[in-house]
């Protein structure tokens, strides 16, 4: 059993580092984009809106290779804790439903859920398990 678990945790991993990645390239190769979340991040009086866009970006990207890869884990995944959780609540600010909360709290719990474990026994960091 203690293969299949960490087995699970490769496959919950290579999601949440995968989709962490994907969720923010378009910010990392278009600086138009990058400036569209400043905007976005404004009109909720977020302190240094493009600060606070470039540390968002930037941190999904790092947390999201050191998770796909199994490196410091927990670190990166208690960062995105505290990211989604923003995130989540925002969505409720706005009055999103459901629906659109999910994929901030898919990586949120997802996220919880590897602060908790760790990586498993496929990582890079064997210290994270």
């Amino acid at each position: 059993m203690k293969m299949n678990t960490s087995l699970g945790l490769l496959l919950l991993r290579l999601f949440i580092g995968l989709r962490l990645v994907y969720g923010v390239i378009d910010n990392i190769i278009s600086w138009a984009r990058m400036k569209e979340f400043e905007a976005f991040l404004a009109q909720f009086n977020f302190p240094f809106p493009l600060l606070s866009a470039n540390v968002s970006v930037y941190l999904q990207a790092i947390c999201g290779i050191g998770i796909l890869i199994g490196y410091q884990v927990r670190i990166a995944s208690m960062l995105m804790v505290l990211n989604f959780g923003i995130a989540v609540f925002v969505h409720f600010k706005m009055g999103d439903t459901i629906e659109g909360m999910t994929p901030a709290l898919a990586l949120l719990f997802g996220c919880l859920c590897l602060f908790f474990t760790g990586a498993g026994r496929y990582a890079i960091d064997k210290s994270g398990r």
